[in-house]
């Protein structure tokens, strides 16, 4: 498995889409705290990926997928969330949170093969 780019890793890519995703879902809610916290979990799924990728260590690397994988697990945690407290429907919640786990899954990948 060899990345010249960020850009390139599949699951950077997923995780941006996801990004887009919740920045468009969340974008006009007036929970302005929780809309912070998603997104910002959001955005710490990418860039933790392309962060560890440009240390150009495979430790720092493997470190940097820890905090992307674990950023993932917050997303998902606040789709529930959000479901419960009725500012998402269920049924989007849930392809929000699938996208997450393929995503999480895929960073465990990475992590094996390092």
């Amino acid at each position: 498995m060899r990345f010249n780019r960020f850009e390139e890793i599949q699951a950077w890519q997923k995780a941006k889409e996801l990004c887009v995703e919740i920045y468009t879902v969340f974008g006009d809610s007036r929970d302005f705290g929780f809309r912070d916290q998603i997104q910002r979990a959001a955005v710490s799924v990418m860039n933790n990926i392309a962060e560890g990728f440009e240390r150009r260590s495979n430790n720092e690397f493997r470190y940097f997928l820890y905090i992307s994988k674990g950023s993932c697990g917050e997303v998902r945690s606040m789709l529930i969330l959000a479901t419960e407290l009725n500012k998402l429907p269920s049924a989007e919640s849930l392809v929000l949170q699938k996208n997450a786990e393929e995503i999480s899954r895929m960073i465990a990948g990475i992590i094996k093969k390092l």
